[in-house]
């Protein structure tokens, strides 16, 4: 079981830190992505970091201002959000998919944590 936290309200320009975790996992054996699904619009994907490797992938909306990571022990996967702006504000949610190297989530899907980029 997958969980997102660490959503929040900031203002334009500024960052958050995603953190995705699944208890009793090694999270270097999946593929984690983050999706996130604005109002009123479809669930689009963001980043992903594929397993083993850790072969990363983004949005081009998000190049250079989001980056995916994970822990060293596989613990935690993060998503780094940095100059946020309000067309970010969505449900983010981490998925996963098992020992490959694109995130679908075939395998789950976290709770959600909700972003919201307002002045």
């Amino acid at each position: 079981q997958l969980q997102a936290s660490g959503g929040g309200l900031v203002q334009p320009g500024g960052s958050l830190r995603l953190s995705c975790k699944a208890f009793g996992h090694h999270l270097t054996n999946w593929a984690i992505g983050w999706f996130r699904q604005g109002p009123g619009k479809e669930r689009e994907g963001v980043a992903c970091i594929s397993s083993g490797s850790g072969t990363t992938y983004y949005a081009e909306s998000v190049k250079g201002r989001f980056a995916i990571s994970r822990d060293d022990d596989g613990a935690a996967v993060y998503l780094q959000m940095n100059s946020l702006e309000p067309e970010d504000t969505a449900v983010y949610y981490c998925s996963a998919d098992h020992l490959t190297a694109f995130c679908s989530g075939h395998d789950g899907w976290g709770q959600g944590t909700q972003v919201t980029i307002s002045s």
